[in-house]
């Protein structure tokens, strides 16, 4: 597998590292998370079967890492295209969290990610690209937290600690 470039701490200081490499060692690492939106409701999707880690589990939208010195929002831009067909848009910085997780495998995610929100219509349109998503849904945040209650094992370690611990800084207070 071709391995791209992403930007890791190692020592205190931000280097570029083998994406995998980084989860390989559990090294604290820059990340992108995009939650598209129309209304209460959230455009989740399901992880491919060939994915190296996670697989056919469901997450946000869109979570990635930028590239060596590629700005976040422009990665953000380009995943939503490259994974989801989703284009024109712009997001909306929401803030900063960080997060550790076992995500199996001997994989660590140890991200710290900048949120971005995209405000859309449930009428959007989707190309999904088979190699990255297999399927998408639309769900209420309420419905999310219940489908995550009582069957955590089908989501993403990441999109369970979203909800936990960071509703009211990506869907606002009221969330």
């Amino acid at each position: 597998m071709t391995d791209i470039m992403i930007p890791a701490w190692i020592d205190g200081e931000l280097q570029p590292v083998e994406k995998l490499d980084a989860h390989l060692r559990g090294l604290r690492h820059k990340a992108v998370s995009v939650f598209v939106m129309a209304g209460d409701a959230m455009l989740i999707q399901r992880r491919a079967l060939g994915k190296y880690h996670t697989p056919g589990l469901w997450a946000n939208t869109c979570c990635t890492h930028p590239e060596w010195d590629e700005a976040d929002n422009t990665c953000a831009i380009r995943r939503l295209g490259e994974e989801l067909g989703i284009t024109d848009i712009q997001p909306n910085h929401r803030g900063q969290v960080e997060y550790r997780a076992d995500v199996g495998g001997g994989l660590i995610e140890h991200e710290l990610v900048e949120v971005f929100t995209v405000e859309a219509t449930r009428a959007l349109a989707l190309a999904l690209n088979p190699d990255e998503v297999m399927d998408t849904r639309w769900i209420t945040l309420d419905d999310l937290r219940r489908d995550i209650a009582a069957t955590p094992e089908i989501f993403t370690p990441w999109l369970r600690i979203y909800m936990e611990q960071h509703s009211a800084l990506i869907f606002g207070a009221d969330a």
